[in-house]
């Protein structure tokens, strides 16, 4: 009997020994290592463009004592700027009537209704060259309200290409900076994202209407704008 107790009690001293030995084993894989040091910068990059095409708002505005005589009048006027505007070869798919409107006018104190009034207006959008000839067109045919130029590049995509690269390489610059003044050596990139950014429109007041001659319209230059954020890794 005491032969079997003697055993059972080596067997638990063993059994305990064994559990302190594996709380004490260390666990395979590895401790985590700390997470590494990134620097977030956000660059800016512009493209110099020259406008190629512009944009106008033509319009007209009649009076009359009644509101039908003042739309008849309203449409004949529009019809007559609509068919100068494609004598001056600018396609039907180009020209997009904005605007219809008719309301009445009164007397000095609101009380009376003494006429009324129409107006009709088109967007038209027509390569920069026949820009002047347009204006003159849409005046000569009866337009009483000019509203422009809005001026444009055709081709945004390659221009907003070569701001994002230049974006990409200001963030760069950026984050090298940070690093030699932090005393860390600047690794590659963890993530960048494109923030996008509309190109800076070019636009002028209305137009004379009386003009003697062609409009000038002169291109200028219009600036298109990339921003990236972007995070580079850092040791």
């Amino acid at each position: 009997m005491n032969r079997f107790r003697n055993v059972l009690f080596l067997a638990g001293v063993i059994l305990v020994a064994a559990a302190i030995a594996g709380v004490a084993q260390p666990h395979i894989g590895g401790a985590a290592t700390p997470s590494s040091t990134t620097i977030t910068v956000t660059g800016n990059g512009t493209a110099n463009a020259t406008p190629d095409k512009a944009s106008f708002d033509f319009g007209v505005q009649v009076n009359a004592s009644t509101a039908a005589d003042a739309i008849s009048k309203d449409n004949e006027q529009a019809n007559a700027i609509i068919a100068a505007l494609k004598n001056a070869g600018i396609d039907s798919a180009d020209i997009q009537t904005t605007q219809v409107s008719l309301w009445p006018q009164t007397s000095s104190d609101g009380t009376q209704i003494t006429g009324y009034q129409a107006s009709n207006s088109v967007n038209v959008t027509a390569p920069l060259g026949k820009a002047g000839d347009l204006v003159d067109a849409a005046v000569g045919a009866g337009a009483n309200n000019v509203d422009g130029p809005n001026l444009d590049v055709s081709d945004q995509s390659s221009y907003y290409a070569q701001a994002l690269k230049l974006a990409v390489a200001d963030a760069k610059t950026q984050a090298q900076a940070i690093a030699d003044a932090a005393g860390l050596t600047l690794g590659g990139i963890l993530h960048i994202s494109d923030e996008g950014s509309a190109p800076t429109p070019i636009m002028y007041g209305a137009l004379a209407a009386s003009a003697k001659s062609a409009t000038p319209i002169q291109a200028g230059t219009q600036q298109i704008q990339a921003t990236v954020t972007v995070t580079y890794s850092a040791s």
